[in-house]
């Protein structure tokens, strides 16, 4: 199947409160936004699955204050293309290594949350060296999102049930659309442990919309879950080989979870042992790491509580020396 471009569904976006922009990188042409002066030190936020650039948009104008913000729609999200067959995190990390060559042209701090944390993880250790001076990996599925993981639970005893039902109802590039039978679906197939995680990993955000096909799903490719439920999307990335080979220091993030005694599954993005064993190897690997609990906090921090996250970095990147 072709590559599908913002134009092949332009009637599904809505306007932001900060101008958009198109790279074109040679396969994909992301798109992105920029918040600060270019005389701070330049930030990249990576979003999580499902979530498009401006997951970020109410921590930008406060986190522009410290720094120069690049805010970018991954490769089959929002207005970046979306690529059939071609969602692995190898894929993902090399469009942002090219992003940061053409587009920040400089030294850069990366911060992605869940998935985008995961790629933050590739971009710490297979970055271009100089690229990538530090990363926050924000509640990020470190093991939790690999099909055969070398600790803990794998995806398919995660969330990956719920991205096997978008893509079943929803389709390959929304090729099936069936939104009401996934809705009817959802509380006949996943557990009530897991729907009850979930609303507390995922609680409504104050002035979106509440009914009808969130905006953000709107702009996802379903592929991507099927990408990382089928093992395709990190077949080719062992997390511990990466995290093993990390070269910057590291801001880790742990949020709401826990585990059903009676199935083992786990709700949330890692378990405290996988949580434990990405410390293990960061510092193994020689990296300064800073680890945060934060056991009651939704799984986005920066569209939940973007003061809490905005402070919480520039305070890590203040003891880092990279802000004044």
């Amino acid at each position: 199947m072709a590559h599908l471009e913002a134009h092949d569904h332009a009637d599904l976006y809505v306007p932001h409160s900060f101008n958009e922009h198109i790279v074109d990188l040679g396969e994909v042409r992301l798109n992105y936004a920029i918040a600060g002066d270019a005389s701070l030190p330049a930030l990249l936020l990576i979003p999580a699955q499902s979530e498009s650039w401006w997951g970020y948009e109410q921590a930008m104008p406060l986190l522009a204050e410290h720094f120069q913000v690049f805010a970018v729609d991954l490769r089959g999200q929002g207005r970046s293309t979306w690529t059939p067959g071609r969602y692995t995190l190898d894929t993902f990390g090399s469009d942002l290594v090219r992003f940061i060559d053409l587009v920040i042209g400089r030294q850069v701090i990366v911060s992605g949350l869940s998935s985008g944390g995961t790629i933050a993880a590739w971009l710490s250790a297979f970055a271009k060296p100089g690229q990538v001076t530090a990363a926050v990996w924000e509640d990020p599925p470190l093991f939790a999102s690999e099909a055969n993981p070398a600790v803990g639970q794998s995806i398919r005893q995660g969330i990956g049930p719920m991205f096997s039902l978008w893509n079943t109802y929803l389709g390959d590039q929304w090729s099936v659309g069936d939104w009401d039978g996934l809705q009817r679906a959802i509380p006949q197939t996943l557990p009530m442990s897991m729907l009850r995680g979930f609303a507390a990993m995922f609680p409504p955000v104050e002035g979106e919309q509440t009914s009808g096909i969130p905006q953000n799903l709107k702009e996802y490719d379903p592929e991507w879950g099927k990408a990382f439920v089928s093992g395709i999307a990190t077949a080719s990335c062992d997390h511990a080989n990466m995290i093993s080979n990390v070269k910057v220091p590291v801001l880790l993030t742990h949020h709401f979870h826990q585990v059903d005694e009676a199935t083992g599954t786990l709700v949330g993005a890692m378990s405290d042992l996988q949580a434990s064993r990405v410390a293990e190897l960061v510092t193994a690997a020689g990296q300064d790491l800073t680890f945060r609990a934060f056991p009651d906090m939704p799984h986005a921090m920066h569209r939940y509580q973007p003061a809490v996250y905005t402070d919480l970095v520039v305070e890590w990147a203040t003891k880092l020396g990279v802000l004044e």
